[in-house]
């Protein structure tokens, strides 16, 4: 059964503390010396706090973002259904034909108290899909597939407590909720309760139960929490310093799109640190990362074009990357500095490179 669509709820709570912050230093070598490395982030992730040294280099320290500042919810099946019927339920949701599948969820709950219609109503009503949108409704059928024992509509019902949809805030309930449906197997429980164990207001903070509840969610696949639990293992937060492990949990999350571990993995491929060095795979990563419009992806390319170390030297794509990750607020002096010996042909062509791509966005 494929993943239903998710429901975006941002969670004010989970803005982790500013005594928790770590980066990787990976820098590759190049001629041009860069400015300072990024500071942490004024909402950095639960860490120690940890200050990069000068990179020498293009590809210089990535500053991730924290692990996850609006935690999605994802609705889905906890597995796939035995009743063929049930089944119509979800195939009429995943082929875009709401009506028909509130129709069908609504006989089912009605009939067989099915805790999984129950999700999907509640599923319908938060995001206005075949019915107007109705959160106090959502938050009603939630609660019915929660008692009948459904860890989705467990989670789905914690993230509106924290959000205060469908009624008030209520955290002391939104704990409870995602430590059963993480007991029952829900990676995205898991994730968004060790969010909650770095806040330090919710619960307690407690370091060492997140890196856990982290690996659940790593584990199962969770590309979030791969990334997460990867800058715990890079600064020994929670669990012991493993740089290995660290740059094995960004490999996974790269190859789930994560656009942060890509940037942070194709620093470690540049630099050999943690996995063979691979500098034509590194370039290619933070092009893949820069046209998902990261600014620092874009920078650390336009540092490795100037540079000309693992790709082909193109100083008018570096400026355009460069004029890109500048309007996003990522300067470099640096390649001020380096790129302001352009021809005025060159420099127009990259001025027009980069209005064209932004113009796309």
């Amino acid at each position: 059964m494929k993943i239903l669509r998710p429901i975006s709820i941002l969670m004010s709570c989970l803005m982790l503390t500013a005594n928790a912050a770590a980066q990787i230093s990976l820098t590759p070598p190049a001629a041009d010396t860069p400015p300072a490395a990024d500071k942490p982030a004024a909402k950095p992730k639960a860490k120690p706090p940890a200050v990069a040294k000068k990179p020498p280099a293009p590809a210089a320290t990535a500053k991730p973002a924290p692990p996850v500042a609006a935690p999605v919810a994802t609705v889905a099946p906890a597995s796939a259904p035995d009743d063929p019927n049930a089944d119509l339920v979800y195939g009429a949701y995943q082929r875009g034909q709401y009506k028909t599948a509130f129709d069908l969820a609504s006989k089912r709950a009605q009939d067989f108290s099915d805790p999984k219609a129950m999700t999907m109503l509640g599923e319908l009503y938060a995001n206005a899909m075949g019915v107007k949108r109705d959160y106090a409704k959502a938050a009603d059928w939630y609660k019915r597939a929660a008692d009948g024992g459904d860890r989705e509509g467990m989670f789905a019902l914690a993230m509106l407590r924290l959000g205060g949809r469908g009624g008030p805030v209520n955290r002391e309930e939104a704990v409870k909720l995602l430590a059963s449906s993480a007991k029952l197997g829900n990676p995205k429980a898991a994730y968004n309760l060790a969010l909650l164990y770095l806040d330090g207001q919710t619960l307690p903070q407690d370091l060492k139960r997140a890196a856990e509840l982290l690996r659940v969610a790593a584990d199962a696949g969770n590309p979030e929490a791969q990334y997460a639990l990867a800058t715990f293992y890079k600064e020994g937060t929670g669990v012991p310093k493993d740089v290995d492990k660290a740059v094995r949990l960004l490999q996974a999350a790269s190859l789930a799109d994560n656009v942060d571990a890509e940037v942070e993995y194709a620093i470690a491929l540049y630099n050999g640190t943690g996995t063979p060095k691979n500098e034509a795979a590194a370039v290619a990563l933070l092009r893949k990362a820069a046209k998902q419009n990261s600014p620092i992806a874009q920078n650390r390319l336009a540092r490795v074009l100037l540079s000309g170390q693992g790709a082909t030297m193109d100083k008018v794509e570096a400026l355009k990357w460069h004029i890109i990750a500048k309007t996003a607020g990522k300067g470099d002096p640096t390649l001020d500095e380096a790129l302001a010996t352009l021809s005025p042909e060159d420099r127009a062509k990259a001025q027009d490179g980069a209005r064209i791509w932004l113009g796309n966005k």
